[in-house]
């Protein structure tokens, strides 16, 4: 990465020295899994979560604060036509959220999820990529700031979501600038383009990745450039759990490029995430490849909110449970395999 002397010089350092997984942890997970009532490798999966819930906490494996941390922003792409939704459905669903109207609200009261909305400056969408940079340098990274300050009031595992008219465009925009390909693959429906709306969505991607061209060879210049307020604010909050010891589950295809801005900065930086879920939008799948990375669930969703990682919470806290209240084969008088 270039070093610029500006702002982004401080998330930079970070993300050059970002602490690892805790062993100690890990090994005592593995140790105790080995005495628990069941097969060797009997909860699959569920396994591996908790032995990961281990290792990035640095204690045994637990979910008791989980959080919903959903950032809104509005993006200027949206003058050229690149959806059916007016800009100003990204407040109104805001609104909704914190009325309790919304899906992710009926998934965190049914997982007994904490939920956070960030409304990040709607009046103010980002510049339009097709012909400027999204943020400047100074406010992009004073969103990431922004965002790492989600986790202050304490968590010990967060669901990051977004809410933003347009943002599957700028999502497009990102993976075609970190993974190249064409437009076409990046691209899909998003709150339902189709047709002509579909074709200025694909135009607006090529447009954009096609004027920022010289400036791509550096992930913290797409993510200011191509990205928005929202995906600046999940990066930020990504980042903050890996210095925090938080494990992080995340949504779609709009906090997956989020993700993927942090990844191409560093290969390990998204070790203590997992993909919440696999959704319906086309290029999310193989986002998710990109990252080496495999969902834990594929429901078909692609309404944002959260919602897939908020699902996949529930999965995680059942892989906590079982690890920590499981009886060990002594404690419940249970015969071991037999060695004959």
């Amino acid at each position: 990465m270039t070093v610029t002397g500006l702002p982004f010089d401080d998330f930079r350092a970070l993300l050059r020295d970002l602490p690892g997984p805790d062993t100690a942890a890990l090994v005592a997970a593995r140790e105790r899994d080995r005495q628990l009532t069941k097969p060797a490798g009997a909860l699959g999966r569920l396994e591996e979560i908790a032995f990961w819930l281990a290792a990035w906490t640095g204690r045994p494996p637990a979910v008791t604060r989980p959080l919903v941390a959903i950032f809104a922003g509005n993006h200027g792409v949206t003058r050229h036509g690149i959806t059916p939704y007016p800009s100003s459905v990204t407040q109104q669903m805001v609104e909704n959220f914190a009325a309790g109207g919304a899906a992710i609200n009926q998934i965190c009261a049914t997982y007994d999820l904490g939920l956070k909305i960030f409304d990040l400056a709607l009046d103010y969408p980002t510049g339009d990529i097709t012909c400027e940079a999204a943020l400047s340098e100074r406010d992009c990274a004073a969103t990431m700031a922004f965002g790492m300050e989600a986790i202050a009031g304490g968590t010990d595992l967060l669901c990051i979501g977004e809410m933003g008219i347009g943002n599957t465009t700028i999502a497009a925009a990102i993976n075609l600038a970190l993974y190249g390909g064409t437009a076409e693959e990046w691209v899909g429906p998003g709150t339902g383009s189709e047709g002509e709306v579909l074709k200025r969505k694909i135009d607006a991607v090529k447009a954009a990745v096609e004027f920022h061209q010289d400036h791509l060879g550096d992930p913290l210049e797409i993510l200011r450039r191509l990205g928005g307020r929202e995906i600046a604010a999940m990066a930020g909050a990504i980042l903050a759990c890996r210095m925090q010891k938080i494990p992080v589950l995340i949504d779609g295809y709009v906090a997956t490029s989020a993700a993927a801005i942090l990844k191409a900065a560093n290969p390990s930086a998204l070790d203590h995430c997992l993909i919440g879920h696999v959704s319906g939008e086309p290029g999310h799948l193989k986002a998710i490849e990109k990252l080496g990375k495999t969902p834990l669930l594929a429901l078909g969703m692609r309404l944002g909110e959260g919602t897939g990682a908020a699902l996949a919470a529930g999965i995680v806290k059942a892989a906590a449970a079982c690890h920590s209240g499981m009886a060990t084969f002594q404690s419940a008088g249970v015969s071991t395999k037999s060695d004959g």
